[in-house]
């Protein structure tokens, strides 16, 4: 890849002033990029099958499975939302990094046992076996929604970068771009499915990692500073806050932070078909338990690499007596494209096209998986039937990003991380529920009773959310929401069951 971009850079180079990314610049750099990710999908996706497209045939090396989701863990969302947020609440975004970590390990420990000896391929089955058909569809349909929109939120951050730096040097309509973003992701990944996008998501985990430390390396220079500094910087500037125990009513209270890690990470990767498909794909339960170790480890220091890039993006800033974008999501992208030299810009294009589309191209791939096998029930199909269903469901789910997408760019007011985790806390409650009365209980629930719980408890979680502060002296809700939402949804279903 970069054999293929350095030519392109250093013709650009010398051929403009380089003030801003030249958009030519831009498209040359994306054009390769996705024909590099073509070409992978050429190669990986020869012979492909149905069960390629859903297991990879269950042969994916631990190693390559655990360096690719940390770029499908992180998406865009913390690639630009991270570092912004830094101005306003410093490093405690970090609280809920060390939850992830406890999180990770709860699921190495009980849920991917359980995923493998049940030999799943979309893990809501296993709701069906321990219950009935109306909790399986109940949760592979909150699966469904849950990951929708958050994927969708993901990809708004890559199509808004190109469009502003790209798309609207040439008057190019938001939906036009929005169009051949998803266009793309659908090309590579329709017939590899899984197979794939192990690869590809290894191939742009490099991206968007190497973005980050050139960019920090890159400031550092600018500043004059070296590692001790940078340290000495970001505290002196009161960026380094982590832990918060002074107000337990504040949603940055550090139990609610680490407790709300830990929860989104068991909800949004041990029980959501995206993330876990990747897993299932490794040959044996052991691989697969090795992978989402060193994975949790390395994701712990990316994301401490992104926070450290936040604190230098502002400190950079005051120091140069830049203005400050309206929206904190701005101000990365604003100044690897017109401050921080061609280098930078052209990794960070990179790193946010490499992040946003590592995380869709696997949610793209998820959702077709759990829609065929949960909803249409391939299993008794004949190959050909399969295939021609998978194709309709997999540009359907296509066209639906592109609509959620265009509608949240009109009605957005907060920073996308925000918005992803919020609607994390209520979608994912109800999954949290359903599996946690399955794994902890021996008691038996069915009927439709269940999946009317599931509808009421995101309702009543948001009633309270809506109402704490008046209700319970001053006490504001954050990400712990997800908690609440699978507390009262294991509540329901615990008055509904029997023994």
């Amino acid at each position: 890849m970069l054999f293929f971009i350095y030519p392109i850079y250093f013709y650009f180079l010398y051929t403009s002033q380089f003030e801003t990314m030249n958009p030519l610049l831009v498209l040359s750099i994306i054009s390769v990029y996705f024909c590099v990710l073509i070409g992978i999908s050429y190669v990986t996706s020869k012979g492909a099958d149905t069960n390629t497209f859903f297991t990879a045939n269950r042969q994916s090396p631990w190693y390559l499975v655990a360096f690719g989701m940390i770029g499908a863990s992180l998406s865009g969302v913390t690639f630009v939302s991270v570092p912004g947020n830094v101005v306003k609440i410093g490093f405690a975004y970090f609280q809920i990094v060390l939850g992830y970590l406890v999180g990770y390990w709860v699921i190495i420990g009980i849920l991917m046992p359980l995923y493998y000896r049940l030999n799943l391929i979309s893990i809501y089955s296993y709701l069906e076996q321990r219950f009935d058909q109306w909790s399986y569809k109940t949760g592979a349909l909150f699966f469904l929604i849950s990951r929708t929109i958050g994927s969708s939120l993901r990809l708004f951050l890559a199509a808004t970068v190109l469009q502003l730096f790209l798309f609207d040097a040439w008057g190019i309509p938001f939906f036009i771009t929005v169009a051949v973003t998803i266009a793309l992701i659908w090309v590579y990944t329709f017939k590899g499915g899984i197979k794939t996008i192990v690869w590809t998501d290894t191939f742009q985990t490099f991206f968007l990692v190497t973005a980050v430390i050139i960019t920090v390396v890159k400031i550092s220079g600018d500043l004059g500073l070296g590692f001790s500094e940078v340290i000495a910087a970001i505290k002196s500037n009161g960026y380094d806050k982590i832990f918060h125990f002074e107000d337990v009513n504040s949603t940055l209270f550090f139990p609610k932070q680490f407790l709300g890690g830990a929860f989104i990470a068991i909800t949004m990767t041990g029980m959501d078909q995206e993330i876990m498909q990747k897993n299932l794909t490794c040959k044996t339960l052991g691989d697969a338990q090795k992978n989402m170790f060193w994975f949790s480890l390395t994701l712990v220091f990316v994301n401490l690499l992104f926070l450290t890039l936040g604190a230098l993006l502002y400190l950079y800033s005051a120091q140069k007596g830049l203005a400050l974008p309206a929206y904190s999501d701005e101000l990365f992208p604003r100044l690897a494209f017109t401050e921080l030299g061609s280098l930078v810009g052209i990794f960070f294009l990179l790193g946010i096209t490499a992040s946003s589309y590592a995380s869709a191209d696997s949610a793209l791939a998820g959702l077709t998986t759990s829609f065929c096998i949960d909803f249409l029930h391939f299993k008794d199909k004949s190959e050909s039937v399969k295939q021609k269903q998978k194709f309709i469901v997999h540009i359907s789910f296509s066209v639906l990003f592109l609509i959620i997408i265009v509608v949240f760019k009109e009605i957005n007011e907060k920073s996308v991380i925000d918005a992803v985790l919020n609607v994390a806390g209520y979608t994912y409650g109800p999954l949290l529920g359903l599996f946690t009365f399955g794994l902890f209980t021996q008691r038996h629930i069915k009927g439709l009773a269940v999946p009317l719980i599931c509808i009421a408890s995101p309702i009543l979680s948001y009633l309270i959310s809506l109402n704490s502060e008046a209700w319970f002296n001053g006490y504001k809700f954050g990400i712990e929401i997800l908690i609440l939402n699978g507390l009262i949804t294991f509540m329901g279903l615990l008055i509904i069951s029997k023994k």
